[in-house]
């Protein structure tokens, strides 16, 4: 067992210093260590873990592919995989191969987005000429609104295939649920 003192204390800390330094909690590091993610390289002579720069590294990286959408598994099956290969070349092939799919899976969840964002600007410019409209709110007359009853709200849309679709709908059903207020 290692006293804090034979390895820079000043370096170390303990769990609950850790878990405050990278946001995370005792219990979600003491699960790291118990999938064999996280190892603390000393402890005190009392057995509590002492932890450095390199768990606190660990525990960013552990957590920067949580957020790329890694679970813990996919995590320890990454390490298990660099592991058990035979030479630095063997293990960063595969792990080249999961980034590589998290990349294309990252740029078509990108490129959703981006669809989602048009279709909500587009809806957005289409109602903002249901302010200045007379009409009465129901299916037929939303949904067959002419740019020129919108014309005062945005002269240079035009929306030749009717409401987007994000707009139409809202129309679709015939009849308003329960409680609704005409």
């Amino acid at each position: 067992m290692t006293t804090p003192s034979s390895k820079g204390s000043a370096t170390r800390m303990k769990i609950g210093e850790l878990a405050r330094k990278t946001g995370k909690t005792p219990r979600a590091l003491h699960l790291y260590e118990e999938m064999g993610l996280l190892q603390p390289p000393e402890r005190t002579d009392g057995g509590f873990r002492l932890y450095g720069p390199d768990e606190v590294a660990r525990v960013y990286w552990i957590s920067k592919l949580q957020d790329m959408g890694f679970s813990l598994p996919q995590i320890q099956s990454l390490l298990s995989t660099v592991h058990a290969a035979d030479t630095a070349p063997e293990a960063m092939t595969s792990v080249r191969e999961l980034f590589r799919a998290k990349l294309d899976e990252t740029r078509a969840q990108v490129m959703r987005l981006l669809q989602l964002e048009r279709d909500l600007s587009e809806s957005l410019a289409y109602l903002e000429g249901c302010r200045v409209c007379r009409e009465p709110a129901t299916p037929e007359v939303c949904h067959t609104c002419t740019t020129e009853r919108r014309s005062d709200a945005a002269p240079t849309l035009d929306w030749p295939h009717g409401p987007p679709g994000l707009v139409t709908g809202i129309h679709l059903s015939p009849r308003k649920p329960e409680g609704a207020t005409p």
